[in-house]
């Protein structure tokens, strides 16, 4: 019987410590790295009001951390930590996409965006991944006497 018990509280424990280091808490999340703009994307993703904006997915590609970074300059260091997530907990393989635009609206894929991913699924605690932003709908607009205070709404 005591045989038993040992063996049932050590599976238990097995159990418990597969499934803790599974789960990222909010203190493991790190995530650093580059965003690259190609050569012939450097002008408009660098343009006045332009709003740069880092997406961390989990694999139902629901957004569980966002770094906005106003004006960018290219290539752009990132990087994101607890205060960046939208969510207590991080689990499994994550995606990591970029979309600059000059709406400040995200998930919002409009003429003149340009955005991209990174190459590989990255884990919670990911360092020096590279995310390419080199995708654009048609010719990119430069945005001209915008109506409006700009700021405000990339804050969001």
């Amino acid at each position: 019987m005591k045989k038993i018990l040992i063996i049932a509280v050590l599976l238990s424990l097995g159990v418990c410590g597969y499934y803790w280091n599974r789960s990222v808490a909010e203190e493991r999340f790190h995530i650093s790295g580059t965003v690259v703009v190609p050569e012939r994307l450097v002008r408009q993703a660098e343009a006045d009001n332009n709003a740069c904006a880092i997406i961390v997915k989990n694999e139902a590609d629901v957004p569980v951390a966002i770094k906005r970074i106003v004006d960018p300059k290219f290539p752009l260091e990132f990087s994101m930590g607890k205060e960046d997530l939208l969510a207590g907990n991080v689990e499994g393989v994550l995606k990591l996409e970029v979309q600059i635009n000059n709406h400040g609206k995200l998930g919002v894929i409009k003429q003149g965006d340009i955005f991209g991913a990174s190459a590989e699924p990255v884990k919670p605690n990911a360092q020096h991944v590279t995310v390419q932003a080199d995708k654009t709908l048609g010719r990119v607009q430069l945005a001209r006497n915008v109506k409006g205070n700009f700021f405000r709404t990339a804050a969001r």
